[in-house]
């Protein structure tokens, strides 16, 4: 009918409107949502590692660590056992130097009594002398190396086996008394002939590497398995 109104239609907010397509950036349906929008993919926070769980985790990797290298080290020793002996002929050079430049420092560095300077001065003075020694050739190194565990095994085996027979309270005393004459003799033998006697502690020290190595993989499987009882908490 003439004079009727056209009807208008009205759409709310969150209604999209007829009409002709928009783009999205006039559809205002989401101008007053309040809500948080939530990051499409939320992973969740890593489990805390206990201090315990962190210990047990990195104590069997030091041991097998340890063991794979005393492995190693001993099949070097028992593969080469002559360039070993060279090895350890110049590294105990070089601990000679350095010991003995740093006894140097202490004698005039410090504030000690005067005979404590001299003995220190002179102790100094022989080591790096001795050091230098080692670096002449590997037969010199050797025989010093020998001379000097040999000594140092007659001293420990003298002072052991007195300090267990005058003390009847210490454990073990028989053992150590025992231990300590064994001790005393290899110091004999070892200064007596000591190229002889550093061949066969290369083979010994070889060997005992070698086990120390096995003894050692073996324990570090087992922590292992030990660790993963650990709760990661802990």
């Amino acid at each position: 009918m003439a004079g009727r109104p056209t009807p208008v239609k009205t759409w709310t907010m969150t209604e999209a409107p007829s009409g002709p397509s928009r783009g999205p950036e006039f559809d205002d349906r989401r101008a007053h949502d309040t809500r948080v929008p939530r990051a499409p993919h939320d992973e969740p926070e890593p489990e805390f590692e206990g201090p315990l769980f962190a210990l047990s985790k990195a104590a069997w990797q030091v041991v097998l660590l340890t063991g794979v290298a005393s492995l190693v080290l001993g099949v070097l020793v028992l593969v080469w056992p002559g360039a070993s002996l060279f090895a350890a002929g110049i590294l105990f050079g070089v601990y000679l130097l350095i010991s003995g430049i740093f006894q140097l420092v202490a004698a005039f560095g410090t504030h000690r009594a005067t005979s404590l300077r001299v003995l220190a001065f002179i102790s100094g003075a022989l080591s790096i002398v001795l050091g230098l020694f080692c670096f002449r050739g590997p037969m010199q190194s050797i025989l010093l190396l020998a001379l000097w565990i040999g000594i140092g095994w007659l001293i420990r085996g003298i002072t052991q086996t007195l300090a267990a027979v005058h003390d009847k309270t210490m454990p073990a005393r028989g053992w150590q008394i025992f231990l300590g004459i064994v001790t005393f003799i290899a110091g004999i033998v070892l200064i007596d002939s000591p190229f002889r006697s550093v061949a066969v502690l290369t083979l010994v020290c070889g060997i005992w590497l070698v086990a120390v190595g096995v003894v050692e993989i073996i324990t570090a499987v087992r922590m292992r398995g030990l660790a993963k009882k650990v709760p990661q908490s802990l």
